[in-house]
């Protein structure tokens, strides 16, 4: 009789897994039943041009400010951190000496004070221009940043941007 005992003893127990199923599957159902979305969270707040693409209106295009950057002296690559000269290896910022030329239409600048200057004058002449950010290659994203401060600070409200402008 002992050995009978120790031969069921040693045999495994099997659970049932039915129950663990049907209650998963209920806590599942109810979650899905429950939940509530808010009605923000499915929407994306992009104003896209209605003036180009597929669904074009009849409308007047507004009267584009187009700015061109272009890299005329790329200047010293510094560390980020030491400010010393770049090892060639990780991360680097440029120096001081880099110097971007700024094309509003015809006239072309050399400081972002004066980019920051005609922009005011061309908001005061219309308020409802759109403004274009056009880069040209070996422009960096900080160079980008600069002029989209100095358009945001003028107060335009239409501000769309162009891929890198083949030279």
């Amino acid at each position: 009789m002992v050995r009978k005992r120790k031969r069921e003893a040693e045999e495994p127990i099997k659970g049932d897994m039915t129950p663990m199923i049907d209650i998963v599957f209920q806590l599942l159902i109810f979650f899905m039943l429950t939940i509530q979305f808010k009605t923000l969270e499915g929407k994306l707040a992009a104003n896209l041009p209605k003036d180009v693409g597929v669904n074009q209106t009849d409308a007047e295009p507004k009267e584009k400010v187009e700015i061109r950057l272009k890299v005329e002296k790329p200047g010293t690559k510094l560390d980020p951190e030491t400010g010393e000269p770049w090892s060639g290896e990780g991360l680097f910022k440029y120096g001081k000496d880099r110097v971007i030329a700024y094309s509003v239409g015809p006239k072309t600048m050399r400081n972002i004070d004066d980019l920051a200057r005609r922009l005011q004058e061309l908001h005061r002449a219309d308020p409802e221009q759109a403004v274009t950010i056009a880069p040209y290659p070996h422009t960096v994203y900080a160079d980008v940043v600069a002029v989209l401060d100095e358009v945001v600070a003028a107060d335009f409200k239409d501000v769309t941007f162009m891929g890198a402008i083949p030279e």
